[in-house]
């Protein structure tokens, strides 16, 4: 086969690549995705029995130690609680990002996530900030818009929350940089997942280059 056949079908390789997207070609993007994590998991699993018998007996411990702690009785029922109240803050607002990413947020409701979720998230948050002129009105740093779940603080009366901190004689004016703080772990979290869902188009373009 000669150079320019080669050249030929390297561009048109690329060419297919480039217009490989889970909207225009559904079934073959959902095939290569799979093929290659199933090859990725392949070459973990025959690392992991070769070189990482420490490193499997580790996570066998690791998970055992967990599920004792999980589902054990007394004191340490509400820490239990507690843990997983963040584990769901966490997944909730990573998957938001994810879905945002590969575009089932567009799909379903023509909307991106941000618009749905943690864009009026801030809003409100700002919002009942500005009225009670303080920005400890959280329980907790899970306390967020959620999954069928409004935050604890969007219903309450500032009289609830205390006196404003914020008070001045132009009246209630909180600044930017005490807000900030008090959203920006579901701005990141939610960021990190819209970089996650940026994988699987990664790992089928890395798989399609090996393959030819």
């Amino acid at each position: 086969m000669s150079s320019s056949s080669i050249s030929e079908l390297r561009e048109k390789h690329k060419q297919e690549l480039e217009s490989l997207t889970l909207t225009s070609q559904p079934f073959q993007t959902l095939k290569l995705f799979i093929l290659a994590i199933a090859k990725y998991i392949k070459k973990s699993l025959v690392y992991l029995f070769t070189h990482g018998v420490w490193l499997m007996l580790l996570a066998v411990v690791t998970v055992a130690g967990a599920v004792w702690f999980l589902s054990s009785n007394g004191p340490r029922g509400k820490h239990v609680e507690e843990l997983l109240a963040y584990a769901r803050f966490v997944l909730w607002w990573v998957a938001l990002g994810v879905a945002s990413s590969i575009g089932l947020g567009e799909l379903r409701s023509g909307l991106h996530t941000f618009v749905l979720y943690l864009g009026p998230h801030i809003a409100f948050f700002t919002i009942k900030a500005m009225q009670c002129g303080r920005v400890d009105i959280k329980s907790a740093i899970y306390d967020t818009i959620q999954l069928n779940r409004s935050p604890s603080w969007l219903k309450k009366a500032c009289s609830e929350f205390g006196p404003a901190l914020f008070s001045t004689p132009h009246g209630i004016q909180v600044p930017l940089t005490s807000i900030l703080p008090k959203v920006q772990v579901e701005a990141i979290l939610w960021g990190l997942g819209t970089a996650l869902g940026e994988l699987p188009p990664y790992f089928i373009s890395r798989a399609g280059l090996l393959y030819f």
